[in-house]
């Protein structure tokens, strides 16, 4: 069973969010604001934060930039995981992946439906990894990220949980790039 195990220290972890978006702005991003509040009340680090419009080019080439810059650990993004035409996240996020997390969308839909029946269906969430580093895109609703934070990312992401989590990893991510 999932736990905490209080005999390891915490890690603090350097997170970037991304929202993704043609009409918000930082002073009404309540998805952003969201994670970050969240990610600081755990201790963790914001390492960056921006707004992208819906474009699948210039969502991919931040979580590029983000990728390459080694003071980030996590990248989250918010929004466009839907179904419209101008939902182009979850495609700009497996432009970059090396490898997805697949299990992260079940859960995720898992955790959603306990909260929001079959509309959960809608969603599209997504997890992977590029250049050591963590990338996860949540639907665009305060709600949806408070859900995918505190029952998934949150602990994921905390090195004291058991029996797992991603933190444990991270020295093992880019392990195949330094293989002669």
């Amino acid at each position: 069973m999932s736990r905490i195990d209080d005999s390891r220290d915490f890690i603090p972890v350097r997170i970037a969010v991304l929202t993704v978006s043609d009409t918000r702005v930082a002073s009404d991003d309540r998805s952003g604001d969201t994670l970050v509040e969240r990610l600081e009340a755990a201790g963790h680090i914001l390492a960056a934060r921006d707004i992208v419009t819906d474009d699948r080019p210039a969502i991919a080439a931040q979580l590029r930039t983000w990728c390459a810059d080694p003071e980030i650990d996590v990248i989250i993004s918010t929004g466009g995981t839907g179904l419209t035409g101008r939902d182009v996240t979850v495609e700009a996020h497996r432009d970059v992946y090396e490898k997805e997390i697949d299990a992260f969308g079940t859960v995720f839909t898992h955790v959603s439906m306990a909260k929001i029946g079959t509309s959960a269906v809608q969603s599209r969430a997504t997890g992977g990894v590029a250049q050591g580093t963590y990338l996860f895109a949540l639907p665009g609703s305060p709600g949806a990220c408070r859900d995918a934070w505190d029952d998934i990312l949150r602990l994921q992401l905390d090195y004291r949980h058991r029996p797992c989590n991603f933190v444990e990893i991270f020295p093992r991510l880019s392990e195949h790039q330094r293989r002669k």
